[in-house]
């Protein structure tokens, strides 16, 4: 049984959008190294959101607990002078 394929024709988009014309300044793959770097989608509960208006925000703040857990890293691994022996 063959299928009645002629209805491929009748799409619902409007006359006036000809994509000839709205398609003649796309450049093909504009966005490949976009999409081959990858992209991390990350969904914040609604109270994290309404803190952080922003990619830039969150980015920030992020940046900063980094810090402060290095800046903590680095402390607990340098000796205290009672570790070493030496008097303050």
């Amino acid at each position: 049984m063959k299928k009645n394929f002629s209805n491929e024709m009748n799409d619902e988009l409007r006359p006036e959008y000809d994509l000839k014309s709205l398609l003649k300044e796309g450049v093909r793959g504009k966005y490949t190294e976009r999409y081959r770097a990858g992209t991390n989608l990350v969904l914040l509960d609604p109270d994290v959101a309404e803190a952080f208006p922003n990619a830039d925000a969150v980015n920030e703040a992020l940046r900063l607990v980094m810090q402060l857990t290095e800046l903590q890293h680095t402390k607990a691994q340098t000796p205290t002078p009672s570790q070493t022996g030496e008097n303050p």
